[in-house]
């Protein structure tokens, strides 16, 4: 058969029913993404004579004869198509692993397709973006800029990656072909709770193409915890890579290897398991009554209360509660429940390993190579040396990938047979085995005086770890952040990460913040109304202010500085932002209109310990090299650090050569979560840069004769007093000598700061069909220093649109045996473009005191104030308090019909 693909001809016969999305990438066009296969996210778009099409469920053989186009077709670097261009230039992208199918998609709009972007676009989904930098780069609106010598920092710099992104050239995770490259697939538990009485490999085994079918008699019999954290003891050992006993639906029981995925998903089936079903338990409630069946054995060290299925507990007081709230005017106390969400990256968890020169070589999508090394080199006992892990760039990660969960099964197979082996989730794998957000019920009441002075403020969460307890502590701790808000002498905090027979939770943006906050910022609008106090002044009468100690659950020290009302001045944006914009329509008649409000605060670090090193190095070609462990997904580090050292050398960003993400390239880093890529890692560029820039300056003040407080780095010279000397001659100078101007530094995660964020909506509801519309969104941010102030805005547009996604849209149903019952991007409901609106944002102009170049980071925060805000305008349109996430429409109907004391204030209209 033949194709011609970006107008070269191929002679080849794709596989009997083979999708044209496979046998693209099996002739080398990387660009053709994976999101979804079964054609919801767009990722895979391409052209067939012009027109485009979802290659995933487009069968190949249709594409014989026909003028094929992929994204590499369209334009390369340095010779771009125009709407290349104008994503480059909007930037239109942040991870970029849709980019291409957006691309694809937009660049054959006509003039009304552009004019209707919500119908347009229907088809190409995006989890980074929040979809306005895509909008303004489908109209040609561009932000980049160019930054002068040593004035990278508050530029919207155009990331390093850019050109390649657009044009389908970066390489993601399984962006690769290696030879005799062999497939790994798994074959998942059907039951919820069960011990593995047999494993019968021998038809699998029988398959052709299939070479080794691995049970838990063929692992490392380690714990581990596939959880990534510096200090690994803040998270359970409760995980082997395969167990005898599994605990939820959708567990590893079994991994296949073979020639091809085909032959290994054939395997998977073949595989004969006999199972002994044991008692499942699903509410954490349940899990922690006497006689619930018992997941982990009293053996598990690291179990709080194996009886009570408690992984951990925590209780702790400041003052009187009790005696706080019989000092109070008013009491208001209320339960506020929070489901799982699913982080929904397009990029699936994927890990390509294999043998190089005696070493395990892993290449994997994860947010931290670093820990993925160290625990690979555990769970086989290898040596540091024997061992390299590195990412290329990483399709979205929210959280998701700081776990290690397809690098163990790749390496063990890779190790065995010595030849490479990718292992590549599926969509319904993410969904179903990858780790979600917590579902928490939190029981919040709160006491105050009549002038609306907090007296008493108590919280008690429940939230569900699931089956493991990778991240279940560590967000248990987090969600005091959501108590530490306010002001109040007296607070008490009962926390109880529970497991249950489900998929084990884990790290999500917001990190265990963003499910307190939805509770206490409801609660305090119920406070408020019972007050007959305007929300925004109950929080403005008692938000902590500088000078205020931050109490959570406890009064000790701690190594927060909180220096400046970022909070306070966020307030007060938002507030003038809705007075301002109040007098928009609703979409009809019959509508109800409201407005609501929250708040966050978030530390700029984790409390555990966070390393990153970063080593600048200036070559002999006068570009200098940058290289730190921090993994780029979207987040913008990348662009970050390029600006910090570009501004600290005097030089521009295109003098900046990134190295990243690579165990043998670059130092040790903690990982890209937390916010602690800017924060921690962008300090190690910060203070590498300047050592690299006094080396160079010392050395030229030396050469020259003139003091060196006289010096000052220019570009691509060193003015010294009235002389110019070019870099040129102080590299040669420096080289004939052996002096390198190299220099690595470290940074830690301590002091730590805090960020604020307000967000405010206007919606409307319509209460026949329970729609909700978002007339306007406002968030303003306190963010420090602005390093690239469009990046930052993308940030929180993303985040916004997420946190969106989690409050109205996304549900993830669990049925009666515990297993999700809708595994797909179709029914799970990520937001598309027309889900999104375009978010007002409005940054405080504050300058940190410990953030690199006085910045905060802002790509996790901007997210937990989303959802409680809309609860809350919807409280304000309907008169019902909605209690439980998501707001779906069926939910809000079922109950605007409903007599209930709040419902007897009216709604607004």
């Amino acid at each position: 058969m033949t194709y011609l693909v970006n107008g070269r001809t191929f002679e080849e016969e794709p596989a009997p029913g083979q999708c044209l999305r496979t046998f693209l990438r099996s002739l080398g066009h990387f660009g053709v993404k994976k999101g979804c296969d079964a054609g919801d996210c767009g990722a895979c778009t391409v052209w067939l004579d012009g027109v485009p099409v979802h290659s995933c469920i487009t069968p190949a053989f249709r594409a014989e004869g026909r003028a094929v186009t992929t994204i590499e077709g369209l334009g390369a670097p340095g010779d771009l198509h125009p709407v290349q261009r104008r994503f480059r230039d909007a930037p239109g992208f942040q991870c970029g692993f849709c980019t291409a199918g957006m691309i694809m998609t937009s660049a054959t709009f006509t003039e009304a397709q552009k004019a209707d972007l919500p119908r347009a676009l229907k088809g190409n989904l995006c989890r980074c973006t929040g979809y306005r930098a895509i909008e303004d780069a489908v109209r040609g609106v561009a932000h980049v800029q160019t930054a002068a010598p040593g004035r990278a920092v508050g530029t919207n710099v155009g990331a390093p990656a850019a050109e390649d992104v657009v044009t389908g050239r970066a390489e993601f995770t399984m962006d690769t072909r290696m030879e005799g490259m062999l497939h790994l697939k798994v074959l998942h538990s059907p039951h919820a709770h069960a011990r593995i009485v047999s494993v019968d490999k021998g038809a699998a085994l029988a398959v052709p193409g299939v070479l080794r079918v691995y049970s838990w008699e063929d692992v490392p019999r380690r714990r581990f915890t596939t959880a990534i954290h510096t200090d690994h003891l803040v998270d359970p050992d409760d995980t082997y890579v395969l167990d005898d006993t599994v605990r939820f639906v959708g567990q590893r029981v079994v991994a296949v290897l073979a020639e091809t995925p085909g032959a290994a998903e054939e395997g998977c089936r073949r595989v004969a398991v006999e199972y002994e079903v044991l008692p499942a338990v699903f509410d954490p409630e349940e899990a922690m009554a006497d006689g619930a069946p018992r997941l982990h054995g009293s053996e598990d060290p690291f179990v709080r209360d194996s009886v009570h299925n408690l992984l951990l507990e925590i209780h702790s007081h400041i003052g009187d509660v009790e005696a706080g709230f019989a000092a109070a005017d008013v009491v208001h106390e209320g339960t506020y429940s929070s489901p799982r969400v699913q982080h929904a990256h397009l990029e699936t968890h994927g890990s390509i390993a294999w043998m190089e020169d005696g070493r395990l070589v892993v290449r994997t999508s994860s947010q931290s190579p670093s820990i993925a090394k160290v625990k690979l080199a555990y769970l086989f006992a290898l040596r540091p040396d024997q061992l390299r892990v590195f990412c290329k760039r990483v399709g979205g990660g929210f959280g998701g990938k700081q776990e290690v969960i397809t690098e163990d099964l790749a390496a063990l197979a890779a190790l065995d047979t010595g030849r490479p082996v990718a292992y590549e989730f599926t969509r319904e794998e993410e969904f179903t085995t990858a780790s979600p957000r917590h579902p928490m019920k939190l029981t919040v009441r709160l006491g105050a005086k009549a002038d609306g002075t907090l007296t008493a403020f108590q919280v008690r969460n429940v939230s569900n770890t699931g089956a493991y307890g990778n991240h279940g502590g560590e967000t248990l701790y987090a969600g005091g952040a959501a108590v530490m808000i306010y002001r109040c002498p007296n607070k008490k905090y009962d926390a109880y990460s529970v497991y249950t027979n489900t998929v084990p939770s884990g790290a999500l943006r917001g990190y265990g913040m963003t499910q307190p906050a939805f509770a206490v910022e409801s609660a305090m609008d119920e406070l408020a109304l019972a007050l007959h106090m305007d929300p925004l002044e109950l929080r403005r009468r008692n938000i902590v202010r500088p000078g205020d100690p931050l109490v959570a659950m406890h009064d000790g020290p701690d190594d927060v500085m909180f220096n400046e009302d970022g909070l306070g001045k966020c307030i007060d944006l938002v507030a003038g932002a809705l007075a301002r914009t109040a007098g928009r329509p609703a979409p009809g008649p019959g509508w109800l209109v409201g407005t609501g409000v929250a708040s966050s605060l978030h530390e700029t670090a984790p409390p555990t310990e966070h390393v990153s090193e970063a080593w600048v190095t200036l070559g002999d070609d006068l570009v200098y090299e940058l290289a730190v462990g921090t993994v780029e997904f979207g987040e913008g580090t990348s662009t970050a650090h390029v600006q910090i050292a570009a501004n600290q050398l005097g030089t521009t960003p295109s003098r900046i050569r990134l190295v990243q993400s690579d165990t043998d390239r670059t130092g040790f880093d903690t990982g890209a979560f937390a916010s602690a890529g800017l924060f921690v890692a962008g300090n190690a560029v910060l203070r590498a840069a300047n050592a690299v820039r006094d080396r160079i300056v010392e050395f030229a003040a030396a050469h020259t004769g003139v003091h060196v407080v006289m010096c000052t780095m220019e570009d691509d010279h060193v003015v010294c007093g009235d002389d110019r000397v070019p870099l040129a001659e102080l590299v040669a100078l420096a080289g004939a000598r052996g002096i390198r101007f190299t220099a690595a530094r470290k940074a830690y995660g301590s002091p730590r700061s805090v960020t604020s964020n307000t967000q405010g909506f206007r919606i409307a509801v319509h209460p026949v069909t329970g729609e909700i519309r978002i007339l306007y969104s406002v968030q303003a941010a306190d963010a420090g220093v602005l390093i690239n102030p469009e990046q930052v805005r993308g940030q929180v547009d993303g985040g916004v649109t997420q946190g969106i996604g989690f409050a109205l849209t996304e549900d993830y149903m669990v049925d009666a045996s515990g297993a999700m019952a809708n595994p797909n991007l179709r029914n799970y409901r990520i937001p598309t473009y027309a889900d999104a609106p375009r978010t007002e944002v409005l940054f405080v102009g504050s300058a940190d005191s410990v953030g690199a170049m006085h910045s905060k980071g802002m790509a996790e925060c901007c997210i937990n104030p989303v959802a409680p805000a809309l609860a809350n305008a919807l409280r304000d349109a309907t008169g019902v308090r909605f209690r439980e996430l998501p707001l779906t429409p069926a939910r809000i109907y079922s109950r605007l019909g409903e007599s209930s004391p709040a419902a007897a204030t009216g709604p607004r209209r």
